[in-house]
This record gives structure tokens, sequence and C-alpha cells, in this order.
């Protein structure tokens, strides 16, 4: 008889499953309200109005105004409208752009290509824990920066950077302040106006929205070229037909999630930390981000002399579904590129396990985790030869 395997899903960080309440709004408007926003006729004019009010939902959760949102097909579209396009818009004024090893490639890999269009790009360090210095951001901002770039939270170790306090400083120099918090949406709270944010990027499927659904939030006044061209949608920003039925899951989405919040947030938490506990009971395992500014939901570990591909195909045999970081980086063999540049040896940062939570697990599942990861491990430091003796055990 075939064995029945649990599925224990923690790559929350990856993708989350769409609420059926969203998959619901959305079917709606596939079917019944279908219309093009941009027509006259009443099934338009529903969706026009689907359209709006997913702007004052996603505005609200941000404490932004409706007009200063504009919607997307995810978190890679608006990163690289954010810095290509507050880039060239502001070019005349300097060449100079600031950002942080450890964004994620939507950000790093659009900055690499600004760079080949003449910009400048200045990289933060980051400390062992993968956080900012205001003081080193402060220093490297010129007058010739017209723009810096820094997550809200990190994707892979889940690190909460000083936002408040880079937006404070890039805002006193003039210089527009941008941050990726895709990560962050729903795990945190997030205000445009108290952390001094310019421009903000985020998706829904990271808060049981729809995928191929984001928005970016330009603050009024920002000096922004478009990044696509065509019709007048977006206020004439953003050309394509709107994706209706994603906007609206978008929207109800994200207010459910900033609804319940800290409520889910502290129950996470608590899964979290009891994950977190058992994991570092394994020997020579070590915890990656800061201990305590990291998102609620994340939990990221190395284990010394083993590979983390490895870990990942065996919890696949016994249902648990994880990564070793970002979803987006999953056929590369490189060590993370945010491991290293918090100074985690290359030797050790292969060995790099990265579970996510979400609303979908239990204290079940963490204990399930729990009793089946160590094993894993062991199996293969007895198969490594550079395991050494003491961490061996007799098969």
């Amino acid at each position: 008889m075939k064995e029945i395997k649990p599925l224990i899903y923690m790559d929350n960080a990856a993708t989350t499953p769409t609420r059926p309440e969203i998959v619901s709004i959305m079917t709606e408007y596939m079917t019944e309200k279908f219309g093009n926003p941009s027509s006259l006729y009443s099934i338009a004019r529903d969706s026009r109005e689907a359209v709006e009010k997913a702007r004052e939902q996603v505005a609200s959760a941000i404490n932004a105004e409706p007009k200063e949102i504009y919607f997307t097909s995810g978190g890679t579209e608006s990163d690289n409208w954010a810095i290509k396009g507050a880039a060239f818009a502001n070019q005349k004024s300097g060449n100079h752009i600031i950002t942080t090893p450890i964004e994620h490639h939507a950000v790093l890999h659009t900055v690499e290509w600004l760079e080949k269009q003449g910009f400048e790009i200045t990289y933060l360090p980051v400390d062992k824990y993968g956080l900012v210095d205001p003081e080193d951001f402060e220093a490297a901002i010129t007058d010739r920066t017209i723009l810096a770039s820094v997550m809200s939270a990190n994707n892979e170790i889940g690190t909460i950077e000083p936002i408040a306090e880079l937006g404070r400083i890039a805002r006193d120099k003039g210089v527009i302040f941008h941050t990726d918090a895709v990560q962050a949406i729903g795990h945190i709270p997030i205000d445009v106006e108290a952390m001094n944010i310019d421009m903000l990027s985020l998706s829904g499927h990271k808060f049981s929205g729809p995928k191929g659904t984001g928005a970016l939030y330009i603050r009024t006044g920002v000096k922004i070229d478009p990044l696509m061209h065509g019709g007048a949608q977006e206020r004439r920003r953003r050309a394509g037909t709107e994706n209706v039925p994603g906007i609206a899951g978008l929207g109800l989405a994200i207010e459910i999630a900033v609804k319940n919040m800290e409520e889910e947030s502290a129950r996470i938490a608590a899964l979290r930390d009891r994950l977190t506990e058992g994991l570092l009971n394994i020997p020579k395992t070590h915890l990656n981000g800061h201990p305590e500014k990291r998102l609620p939901n994340n939990v990221n570990v190395v284990f010394e002399y083993i590979e983390g591909e490895s870990i990942l195909l065996m919890l696949n045999r016994k249902g648990i579904c994880a990564s070793t970081g970002s979803a987006c980086t999953s056929d590369s063999l490189d060590a993370s590129h945010v491991l290293t540049a918090c100074n985690v040896p290359i030797e050790i940062a292969h060995g790099s396990l990265r579970l996510t939570l979400g609303e979908v697990n239990s204290v079940e599942d963490v204990e399930y985790v729990l009793n089946t990861v160590p094993g894993i491990v062991q199996k293969l430091r007895n198969m490594s030869p550079l395991t050494p003796d003491e961490l061996r055990t007799a098969e």
C-alpha cells in the first residue's frame, strides 16, 4: 500500500494559498462582471468600481491616498518601474543610486542594468544579521544621489530594516526613497507617511491573494517615467487593460491581511519561536538573520557539513515543503547572495534551510517538522566526507 504523506506547507515566503473568498470574488469578475473597465456600459462600470475599491483598500492598508496606488503584475514589475522610472525621470539631477547587496533580484538586476546605462550604484554593507546601518546610508549620499532602494524585510532571512530612519535621512537629503515591501505587507505594520516612504512595491500572492497581481505606491509629487506605454490606463502611467479579477482579489486580500495582522502575527511568531528553538538543538546549527528584528513567520538556519538541496529533497519525501532561500533563485547552485553578504562562509551557506509559516500552519505542523528534520540532518551528515567523527552516528 502506498504511504499517504501529510502536506506540511512551510514556504509561504515563496507564495501563499489563495483564500476561498478571494477566489470567489475573482470568479465573479471573470464571469458575471467581465467588462473592460475603460468601456462605458454597466458591466464595464462594475469593473471600474472594483478597481477603484481595490485602490482604496490598498491605500488604506499602507496609509496612502488612493490616487497614489498603481496596479501592476507583481513585485518584480513594481520594483523595475520604481527604480527605472525614477532613475530616468530624475537623471538631470544626478546619476547615483543607493541599494543593498541583500535585495531581491528584481532590484539587484535592475540596478545592474542601470549601471550599464551610465548610472552609478552604491551597495551599502550589512552586518552579520543583514541590517543596514543608517550612518552608512547617510554617508553614502552625495549631491548626485537621486534614488535609494532598501527592502522593508528580507525575503530569505527575515531581517526587518530600519526603514523609517532611512526614509527620514533620504527625505532630509532630497533623495527619493523606495522600499520593496513584498515580504513585509500583512506581517508587520507599514505606514508610508510615518516611515517617510516615497515609493513602495507589493505583491498579492504573498498575503493569500492571487499571483500576477501587485501594486506600486508613488507619493504625490515624485517624478517617475512610465515603464509600459500604450493606453491611458492607471492615469496614463501604466498602460494595459487592467486585470480586474486579480485587482479585486488583491484588494480583498490586503484588507483581510491587515485586519487580521496583529492577532495572526502573534500566533505565527509563537510557532516560529518553537520551530527555531527546536532546530537550534541540532548540533552545529545556526540562525540566519536578526534574532529579534525579524518577520514573525521566518525561520532560516544553516546546518554545517550538508547541502540544503539534499535536505529539501528528503523533506519533500516526508511531505514538507520548504526552501533554501528565494524561490526566484531555486535553479541556481550558487550560495545565497544574502548569506554571503552577511559574511556567512560559503561552505556553510550551502546548508541553509528556510521555513516560512502562514495561516495554514499549526502547532502540529511544527512538531512534525521538528520530529523529521533531525533525522534527515543526521543521515546527510553520515553520508558527507566533511562531517567530523564526533557528529557521526552508527547506522
